[in-house]
């Protein structure tokens, strides 16, 4: 598959957009400046970015707490990240949140909400919606390998495959569902096996490789968008960082963390680009000069905008 330069930047710039974000609320949140809580993504983002730039306009997805990498790369401005974050009355949710379960649905993003993955099923319907519309879309649903054990999971799959829907499951194994280990949550050898009891195609790749995981997403989206979805894939990664802020992880082994700091998805994918000529140091250093006074501003923006006023309290209940 050939990838232009355009599109391998976009992959770049995401990633580090998403990383550098992170670490951003991090910092934030250990200063006790942010509200709420963070569930950080970092050492995921080829996961979120190498499948959400495999949509077009009009496709949808579904998030969960970790995604942030996701929301950013299909549009959610930085504005929207940090007044969710400060919990300030302009953010997306006006001030009833406080972390990323958010979304924009004129950009196709619907909210997630904490139990997972209860908007599978959401995704499903949205697929659904497309199919009996005649329209030419996609769904693109996220959750983690802890989530492939409930329910609404399995009962999702199935209704897709019974009624052929043109919607992508995304399955991000960062190897721990909280602290419980793969070893201890998967019967099967990958979690991709769990399609095979819907009839369901499914690929497993490797989640810290952006240009792995894109080829594999652009293959499901496209057979999906011409009627032979479902599909499933699986990325295999790690995450780094403890399942919140609060979470030092003393759960997960130095020795498997450093084997995972080697697989680094952004630095990977920095090596690539140096060595295909599609990226300088110059570059690199604009990008992230760029980004990081795009995330001053946000903060700036988030910190200099109004709490909602207590009488609003009941608003945005039901829909208006």
């Amino acid at each position: 598959m050939q990838i232009s330069q355009a599109k391998l930047l976009d992959m770049y710039r995401n990633m580090k957009l998403s990383r550098m974000t992170e670490q951003r609320l991090d910092f934030l949140y250990k200063q006790g400046r942010l509200p709420g809580a963070i569930y950080p993504g970092i050492g995921q983002e080829a996961s979120y970015v190498g499948c959400t730039l495999a949509l077009e306009e009009g496709d949808t997805i579904t998030t969960t707490h970790r995604d942030l990498a996701a929301l950013l790369s299909r549009g959610i401005s930085l504005e929207q990240v940090m007044t969710q974050h400060f919990a300030k009355e302009n953010s997306p949710t006006g001030g009833r949140g406080e972390d990323n379960y958010f979304g924009d649905l004129g950009k196709g993003i619907f909210a997630g909400v904490s139990m997972l993955p209860d908007m599978y099923p959401v995704a499903v319907g949205s697929a659904l919606y497309f199919k009996r519309k005649h329209m030419a879309n996609v769904a693109m649903p996220f959750c983690g390998e802890g989530a492939t054990a409930r329910g609404d999971f399995h009962e999702s799959l199935n209704w897709a495959a019974v009624f052929n829907l043109p919607v992508v499951f995304i399955v991000v194994n960062n190897q721990y569902a909280y602290s419980t280990p793969n070893t201890i949550e998967i019967p099967t050898e990958k979690v991709a096996d769990r399609a095979k009891g819907y009839d369901i195609e499914a690929y497993s790749v490797d989640g810290n490789d952006v240009l792995d995981v894109y080829k594999a997403a652009k293959k499901a989206v496209d057979e999906a968008r011409n009627g032979k979805g479902p599909l499933l894939i699986e990325a295999r990664t790690m995450r780094m960082k403890g399942h919140a802020g609060h979470d030092g992880a003393e759960y997960v082994s130095e020795e498997l963390l450093a084997e995972w700091a080697q697989k680094d998805p952004i630095e990977r994918f920095e090596k690539y680009l140096f060595e295909s000529g599609d990226l300088s140091v110059e570059k690199k250093s604009q990008v992230e000069t760029d980004i990081s006074g795009s995330i001053d501003k946000a903060v700036d923006f988030a910190q200099q905008s109004s709490y909602p006023e207590p009488d609003t309290l009941s608003e945005g209940v039901f829909h208006d």
